[in-house]
């Protein structure tokens, strides 16, 4: 059974982390991480409970230029969020995908980046949309893209005795749009065999980021314009978008099959994020 800890402040979680070394493990809403430990899935000898702790950053802050995501902020809070759903959609349409209404209650955003699954569903849109983190450990805090804190299959950036603080989320320039797509074996709570969040800047470049195709979620780029009114402009983009997806064969589906879901999830991923354009905002 790990050691429990309910700290009051920052620097006494971040204590607990360093003492308890590699195997402890910060705790909000524990929707991966105690059913993990239950089934033996996962281990720690230490469990910082933050959910106490009254000097973490705002749950969300909302900017001119961003929003500002602390690690108590549940997916449930996100989906309902105005600015979030206006300014992100790809990301709500993410989130809704995450369990039962019961799960995204106490499912925190910054958790689930932190456990690092390569199908997780909130990490496409993340990439797409740019995410910088904040990692904090008691000698002072260090930044990254959310692209850079994936090294891979449960694995980050944020080493022993730290805690991602922040996710910050830039403003989308006007004239862009959005959107996520994801394929499952079945509906409700079962991972996505291929997740693809798109999208498209008001000058016709594209960016996608995809999930389970790949030891951590992956992002690329097609610099614009990109005609997406020309079938054959389309199908170059395409091939430059899944070209970084290096999928696996597993109970939830072969490679070749995941391979050529992608595609056709990516297709519908950039034609939608065009649709949720502005056109009075895009560049001529």
């Amino acid at each position: 059974m790990p050691k429990y800890h309910r700290p009051t402040n920052r620097a006494d979680a971040l204590t607990a982390l360093v003492e308890g070394g590699p195997r402890a493990r910060a705790l909000v809403g524990g929707t991966d991480l105690l059913v993990g430990l239950r089934h033996h899935h996962d281990t720690a000898d230490v469990l910082v409970d933050l959910k106490g702790v009254t000097d973490l950053p705002e749950p969300v802050v909302v900017t001119d230029d961003a929003v500002l995501i602390g690690p108590t902020y549940t997916m449930g809070e996100l989906v309902t969020h105005p600015v979030v759903g206006g300014w992100f959609p790809a990301l709500v349409e993410a989130a809704l995908t995450v369990g039962s209404v019961a799960i995204r209650n106490r499912a925190s955003l910054i958790g689930n980046s932190c456990n690092a699954s390569p199908a997780a569903d909130t990490a496409p849109p993340l990439l797409v949309h740019g995410a910088r983190v904040t990692i904090s450990s008691l000698d002072g805090d260090r930044t990254a893209t959310l692209d850079e804190f994936f090294l891979g299959p449960r694995r980050t950036l944020c080493g022993p005795g730290e805690l991602v603080t922040r996710l910050e989320l830039p403003r989308p320039a006007p004239g862009s749009g959005s959107a996520f797509r994801r394929l499952t074996r079945r509906r409700g709570v079962d991972l996505a065999t291929v997740s693809v969040a798109a999208g498209v800047g008001p000058d016709g470049a594209l960016v996608a980021a995809m999930g389970a195709v790949g030891p951590r979620p992956l992002r690329s780029e097609v610099p614009g314009p990109v005609d997406l009114t020309d079938p054959a402009a389309l199908d170059r983009a395409l091939d430059q978008l899944v070209a970084v997806a290096t999928p696996i064969s597993d109970v939830r589906g072969s490679r070749e099959y995941r391979l050529a879901t992608l595609r056709v999830l990516t297709k519908r991923a950039v034609l939608a994020a065009a649709d949720r354009r502005d056109p009075r905002e895009m560049a001529s």
